[in-house]
Parts: structure tokens; C-alpha cells; sequence
């Protein structure tokens, strides 16, 4: 895979391919490498924006008899975790990315956080080599369409909420949420979460923030959950 075969893929001429490349650059690889001064993190953080923003745009647009809580449970659910992950596999963005070695002998070019945050990096290094529209016309080519199946089944409850739900029908029970690990200086911090149940973890979450560790972890043990039905 190559930037020229990405490029294909989402009908776009890049403009510069070194901005492009470091979308791909997981931090893990600066450990063993000095060719890069920085990691993917800052266009992951400025594409995390971008999203917001356009399926925000597009949701207030196309559903304007749903609520705010409407809107904002189908945010949610359409850019989750796992959402993003599968669009960073319809575009073989792991074969692109720069990994650690640990980091790739662990799996790392198939792990969903990671292709989540790369799809993000990517969606950001666009935005700034390309413009809004280029990074709106990737969403709706790859995640837009999506809400169609979203909608049908009724799965626009954010993975929090319907992981408490389900837990609590089935055990009687909440799920329990805790710090695993915080690094990162304070005004940097990255939170890792686990949520127990029953003294049992069944999902783990990393985010700049406690909440949205918490809400990676709930897509986590969700999916396990469901799995084991």
C-alpha cells in the first residue's frame, strides 16, 4: 500500500505527501526511529475536530425533526471506535502505518484504536493539504452512508448507555469504571479505562480525557458482550 494507491481510493491528488505521511506515524515508532521529529497525535487531535464538525453539520442537516440528545446519540454512535476502525480497513490504512516493532509484532496494523486514531490523523492531514470539502467528501463516500444501517437497527444510543442497559437487564447490576493508567503531562493527559463487571473486565479505552476513555472502554465490552449472545 502507497500513498499513490490511497489517493486513488478517495479520488483526491495530494498536495504534499509528507504532511499525508505523518498521519501514519504511531508514536511507538519515534522510540526506535530519529527519522521523524513527531508523531501522528497533533493531526489525530485537529481530525477529531474536523469529524465533529462535519457529521455534526451533516446530521443537524439531514434529521431536523430530531432532538439535541437525538443528535448527539447519533454522533456518537457513527463515529465510535469501532466505526472509524472499519473505515481505516476499507482504505488499508494499516498497511501504511509506521509502527514499533512491539508494536507490530502486537498487532498493532489491525488494532481498532489504533486505525481509529490513524483514520482521524488522516482525516486532519486532508483538511489541511486539501480543504473542508475534500474531508467532507471522504465522510461521504465512507461514513455517511453508514447511518443508513445505524437507523434501521436503532443503534444510535451511545456505548455507555447501552452497555449500562444491557448489563443491568442481564445481572442486575452497573458496570464499574476505573483508572488503569494516566500518562502524559496535565495539560496532555492520556487516561486508560477499564470497565469491570462483577470484578470482571471486559473492556478497555484510552482518551484524552476520563469520559472518553470510559466510552472506548463501553465500545469494547459491548462488542465482547454481544459476541458471547
Amino acid at each position: 500500500m502507497k500513498l499513490n494507491d490511497l489517493a486513488q481510493k478517495v479520488d483526491l491528488a495530494f498536495k504534499d505527501n509528507n504532511l499525508i505521511q505523518q498521519a501514519f506515524i504511531h508514536r511507538s515508532y519515534l522510540n526506535e526511529n530519529k527519522e521523524f521529529a513527531s508523531s501522528n497525535e497533533r493531526l489525530e487531535f485537529l481530525g477529531d475536530s474536523i469529524l465533529s464538525l462535519l457529521v455534526s453539520e451533516y446530521l443537524f442537516k439531514e434529521y431536523p425533526d430530531f432532538s439535541e440528545g437525538q443528535l448527539t446519540n447519533l454522533r456518537s454512535s457513527v463515529v465510535k471506535t469501532t466505526t472509524l476502525a472499519q473505515i481505516a480497513k476499507e482504505l488499508r490504512l494499516g498497511g501504511l502505518l509506521l509502527l514499533s516493532h512491539g508494536e507490530e509484532e502486537g498487532g498493532g496494523r489491525q488494532n481498532t484504536s489504533i486505525l481509529a486514531d490513524t483514520f482521524e490523523a488522516f482525516l486532519g492531514a486532508v483538511f489541511l493539504d486539501q480543504g473542508l470539502l475534500s474531508a467532507k467528501k471522504i465522510l461521504s463516500v465512507f461514513l455517511f452512508p453508514l447511518l443508513t444501517n445505524i437507523l434501521r437497527d436503532k443503534k444510535y444510543k451511545d456505548a455507555k448507555s447501552e452497555f449500562q442497559e444491557i448489563v443491568q437487564e442481564d445481572k442486575k447490576v452497573s458496570p464499574v469504571y476505573k483508572v488503569l493508567d494516566q500518562k502524559g503531562p496535565d495539560h496532555a493527559k492520556e487516561f486508560t479505562i477499564g470497565v469491570y463487571v462483577e470484578n470482571i473486565l471486559y473492556g478497555t479505552g484510552q482518551g484524552k480525557s476520563k469520559q472518553e476513555g470510559e466510552m472506548k472502554a463501553a465500545e469494547e465490552a459491548l462488542n465482547k458482550w454481544q459476541a458471547k449472545k
